[in-house]
């Protein structure tokens, strides 16, 4: 759905708080902690911190307030009091947040402690195709640039990319038309126009693309039980380009903001 331009600076200003979300967690020790701690500690940051609303809470019955994935765990991991984070893990908190009846919708991996460096270099390339997506981004492009250039890079580096979950539109909802594909064919899909705003959140894997879930009927795993990394940003299809309306303090992409 294309948003209005009124529309479009409310969902600025609900990115720029759940970016701030994540700011307050960088500075966060997060080794120690339950995932249901990490859980409660954003609860209150966005409800009381924000004045805001944690648009996960609810949603599809899920009770809680943010997706934790450690490890093998490719997406809608719970929070659980019994998981511990330890040093050496990695970590995907996926986050969305409610302001003024529009939604934002991101998600970071986090490396805790002591990491190995082909975990890290999982990390990195995962976040690496998630800008290549957003880099494709732009009016006249083709919803399937995203998804190609996504699989591409992670492909050129021996990882494989999550096919059954993928970015998707927001605004009043939080999954809107279109959906987003991690993979595709260069030039095809609708073209893209000013005023769309969706994710784009490729979830790598070290191994095999195959995932299984587990009987909590969330927690999505891979099937080999090698890592998965996970980037999403929330973005806009703007004059000149994309621009990214979850964007963090801690990140520099001018070459992606519009002119």
């Amino acid at each position: 759905m294309v948003k209005t331009p009124d529309e479009l600076e409310l969902m600025r200003t609900s990115g720029r708080l759940l970016a701030s979300v994540f700011e307050m967690l960088d500075a966060q020790s997060l080794a120690g902690l339950s995932t249901l701690q990490v859980n409660d500690l954003v609860d209150r940051f966005i409800t009381h911190d924000l004045a805001a609303r944690p648009a996960s809470k609810g949603q599809y019955g899920f009770e809680y307030v943010l997706n934790c994935s450690i490890n093998q765990v490719v997406c809608h991991g719970v929070p659980d009091a019994a998981v511990i984070i330890r040093d050496g893990d990695i970590i995907n908190l996926d986050i969305t947040l409610e302001k003024n009846g529009f939604i934002a919708d991101s998600s970071k991996t986090y490396m805790v402690g002591p990491v190995a460096p082909a975990t890290r270099r999982l990390v990195r390339v995962a976040q690496e195709a998630m800008w290549k997506g957003i880099g494709a981004v732009r009016p006249g492009a083709h919803l399937g640039d995203i998804g190609a250039a996504i699989e591409r890079h992670a492909k050129s580096h021996g990882y494989s990319v999550v096919r059954e979950y993928c970015g998707h539109g927001i605004g009043r909802e939080m999954h809107e038309a279109p959906q987003v594909l991690n993979f595709g064919r260069p030039g095809s899909g609708p073209r893209l126009v000013e005023g769309m705003v969706f994710t784009v959140e490729p979830m790598v894997n070290q191994g095999t693309r195959r995932v299984a879930t587990e009987a909590d009927g969330w927690t999505v795993v891979t099937q080999d039980g090698k890592l998965s990394a996970q980037f999403e940003h929330t973005v806009a299809v703007v004059r000149g380009g994309v621009e990214v309306l979850t964007l963090r303090r801690d990140e520099a992409a001018p070459r992606l903001r519009a002119a």
